[in-house]
């Protein structure tokens, strides 16, 4: 057994690559950067904020969430997204600082 895999598992290992190829997706990506930027935000202000269909961004914001990127918070009939956990962030800013 390697190092690495001693350090994680697995299983750690599978999920981290399911979020890391949800995030290799320029509209996913923008999603998590707005939501770093301006905290958790509901469907409506998402869409409206990167100009794009309503239907694409639940789309997008469905696959992030079920790969362990976002949380979703409901509140009547509207739904808030925030990024899960703030370390997620981070792989912006080392985009960021690649290119």
């Amino acid at each position: 057994m390697s190092q690495l895999e001693a350090r994680l598992s697995i299983a750690t290992l599978e999920a981290a690559a399911a979020a890391l190829r949800a995030l290799a997706h320029p509209l996913r990506l923008a999603i998590v950067d707005l939501l770093q930027e301006k905290g958790e935000l509901p469907v409506k202000d998402i869409h409206g904020m990167l100009n794009i269909e309503q239907a694409v961004v639940s789309h997008h914001l469905g696959i992030l969430k079920s790969k362990g990127v976002l949380i979703v918070r409901p509140e009547g009939n509207k739904h808030f997204y925030a990024i899960k956990d703030e370390e997620v962030a981070q792989v912006l800013t080392y985009v960021e600082r690649c290119f």
